[in-house]
C-alpha cells in the first residue's frame, strides 16, 4: 500500500504480477500524496476522526470501568446475570442494530442555538455516543479488576474512604495495562468507522477519514491516490499502538493468566 502510493497507476498494475509491487522501483513520486490534498478535505477529514476516536475512548474508559468496577468490586444480588447478559451482547452484529439505532437517534433530543431540536443525525454526538458503553471493555475491565486484591478496598474503607473515592484513587492507577489495552481497541473501531458515517452524516465538515475513502472511487478509480490516502490515515493507529504497546501486551498477557 505504501509502495504503491508512490507510483502511478500504470505501473501500480504493470507490477502486480512480480515482486517489484512490493520494492520501490520504477517512476516513483510524490504527486499521488499531493493530490490527495486537493481532491479531498484531508485535513478536516483526519481531524474529524481524530475528534470523534479521543472522546470516544476518553468516554468509553470512564463509562466501561465505572461499569466493571460495581461488578468486580460491589456486592449485590444479580451481578452475575447482568455481567452474563452484556457479555451475551457480543453476539450481536451492528448490522442487526443499525437501522433500529438510526431511528432512536433520529427522535432524540439535543440542545442546540435555537434551544431544543429533534434528531441527532448530521451531527458529532452521533457517531460517539450510541458506542460509549462496550461489553468487550466492560469484559476486560472486570477481568483486570478482579484481580486486585480486595484487600486495598477494606484498608481504604477503614480509612473512611468512599466507593468512588476507591474506583479514583486506588483501582484506577493500578490499572494502567487495561486502560491501555481498552483505549485501542476502542480507538480502532472509531477510527476505522465507515457504515454507521455514511448513514448519519450529510455535511462534508463533519466525515471522518474512512467515508473520506469514497471521493475516490468516484468516476474514474485513482488507484495510486487511494494508496497514498490509506497509508495516511494509517499513521495514527500505528503511532497509538506504539505509544502503548507495552502496556497492552502487559495486559493480555496478565488476563491470559487470570484466564
Amino acid at each position: 500500500m505504501i509502495i504503491s502510493g508512490f507510483k502511478p497507476d500504470d505501473q501500480i498494475f504493470s507490477d502486480l504480477t512480480s515482486i517489484r509491487a512490493f520494492l520501490p522501483v520504477g517512476h516513483l513520486s510524490f504527486d499521488n500524496y499531493t493530490a490527495v490534498f486537493d481532491r479531498v478535505p484531508f485535513g478536516t477529514f483526519i481531524m474529524n476522526s481524530v475528534i470523534i476516536s479521543v472522546c470516544t475512548v476518553v468516554l468509553g474508559v470512564i463509562v466501561n470501568s465505572m461499569a466493571a468496577f460495581a461488578l468486580a468490586r460491589l456486592t449485590f444480588r444479580g451481578k452475575t446475570v447482568i455481567l452474563s447478559i452484556i457479555i451475551a451482547t457480543l453476539i450481536v452484529p451492528f448490522e442487526t442494530l443499525a437501522l433500529p439505532l438510526l431511528w432512536w437517534v433520529n427522535k432524540l433530543p439535543w440542545l442546540d442555538a435555537n434551544g431544543f431540536s429533534f434528531g441527532w443525525l448530521d451531527t458529532y454526538q452521533v457517531q460517539i455516543l450510541p458506542f460509549v458503553a462496550n461489553a468487550f471493555s466492560i469484559y476486560l475491565f472486570y477481568q483486570f479488576f478482579d484481580s486486585i486484591p480486595k484487600e486495598l478496598d477494606e484498608a481504604a474503607t477503614v480509612d473512611g474512604a468512599g466507593w468512588f473515592h476507591i474506583y479514583r484513587k486506588i483501582v484506577m492507577p493500578l490499572s494502567g495495562p487495561a486502560i491501555a489495552t481498552v483505549s485501542i481497541l476502542t480507538f480502532l473501531p472509531a477510527w476505522n468507522s465507515y457504515l454507521w458515517p455514511l448513514m448519519v452524516v450529510q455535511s462534508e465538515n463533519l466525515r471522518p477519514a474512512m467515508v473520506g475513502i469514497d471521493y475516490f472511487k468516484q468516476l474514474n478509480v485513482s488507484w495510486g491516490q487511494l494508496m497514498a490516502y490509506a497509508s495516511m490515515i494509517t499513521i495514527p493507529v500505528l503511532a497509538l499502538f506504539i505509544a502503548f504497546q507495552r502496556a497492552f501486551i502487559n495486559s493480555i498477557a496478565s488476563s491470559g493468566v487470570k484466564g
